[in-house]
């Protein structure tokens, strides 16, 4: 893969991952096909700053989960108004991390 890509795309999305993953995700950028960067390039990943805003918002109904794809925990949230509004206040802390964890796992879930 070419440098320029690669170096384009860390900087468009290094936001949008963990940055103890950083290095592992250019290193398999530089090692993949032309192909497949194609499709990774064409995924769009979560934004944790969306999902902070969503969570304190509205994160009492569940919709900061749904937004990253924790649809179960998301129903069990609704269902229990942020866990008497505690789970709300955790999910503030979390839910940036956890964006960006989920975006990991479907960056490295392409490359298998």
């Amino acid at each position: 893969m070419e440098e320029s890509k690669v170096d384009m795309f860390m900087m468009i999305n290094n936001s949008n991952f963990p940055s103890m993953s950083l290095p592992s995700i250019r290193q398999r950028l530089v090692s993949m096909p032309d192909d497949r960067f194609a499709t990774v390039q064409s995924f769009q990943f979560k934004s944790p700053t969306t999902a902070i805003i969503i969570s304190v918002l509205i994160g009492s109904l569940g919709i900061d989960r749904f937004y990253i794809g924790d649809t179960g925990l998301g129903i069990a949230k609704l269902l229990t108004c942020g866990g008497l509004g505690i789970w709300t206040i955790v999910d503030w802390f979390l839910i940036m991390g956890l964006a960006r964890q989920r975006n990991h796992d479907k960056f490295v879930a392409t490359l298998i």
